[in-house]
């Protein structure tokens, strides 16, 4: 019972470290957070901290695998529920959103780092996810395309880039708690691509 109390602090402690760790490296960057930093916040020693990681790769390592990990499960049930291309779009984008919402941190660090680690073979993850993203979102497209759903000259190529970076870039300006719910703003997003700016 002792044990189990003692495991138990020790990964929220743990937790709670990732947490400190993943706000210093989404707001000032990986190169210019310390693990000194790390410790400072959360007011331990350095060596403290290599208790629960060996490195800041490590714990960065664990808040995009983290990510990347949960949203592509819920991208994968979305592809395998045969939906029509327009609401496999629909809910690939309100995926998208609410992890934003639920990891903010997580993807900010990738939004800012991930060229960068994706060269480094223990990220080569990232890579791999970036191919598996585009195959998932310019297939749904395409269906569309094919099934008459979308307009027969959508740049396929183009509009996919387009949903990506739009999406995304989204970290750098929504917070969590915000005027707006991810909800509402998956909404309007979604009004906006679908049915276009001007009247019906």
């Amino acid at each position: 019972m002792v044990a189990a109390k003692s495991t138990a602090a020790g990964s929220a402690r743990r937790d709670q470290l990732l947490g400190i760790a993943g706000e210093l490296f989404a707001e000032r960057g990986l190169r210019s957070t310390t693990v000194r930093d790390i410790a400072d916040a959360a007011g331990i020693l350095s060596g403290s901290l290599y208790h629960h990681f060996d490195s800041k790769e490590s714990m960065v390592d664990e808040l995009l695998r983290g990510f990347l990990d949960t949203l592509f499960a819920r991208y994968q049930e979305i592809d395998a529920a045969s939906l029509d291309a327009a609401d496999t779009l629909r809910q690939f984008v309100i995926a998208s959103f609410e992890s934003i919402d639920a990891r903010h941190t997580a993807v900010a660090i990738y939004q800012n780092e991930a060229r960068q680690l994706g060269g480094q073979e223990r990220f080569s993850y990232i890579n791999e996810r970036n191919i598996e993203f585009r195959a998932l979102w310019a297939s749904a497209l395409q269906r569309g395309v094919d099934d008459g759903e979308f307009r027969p000259d959508l740049d396929v190529d183009l509009v996919y880039r387009f949903l990506r970076d739009t999406v995304w870039v989204a970290v750098r300006w929504y917070r969590p708690g915000g005027a707006k719910s991810i909800d509402e703003i998956a909404d309007q997003y979604l009004t906006v691509v679908l049915d276009g700016l001007l009247p019906r």
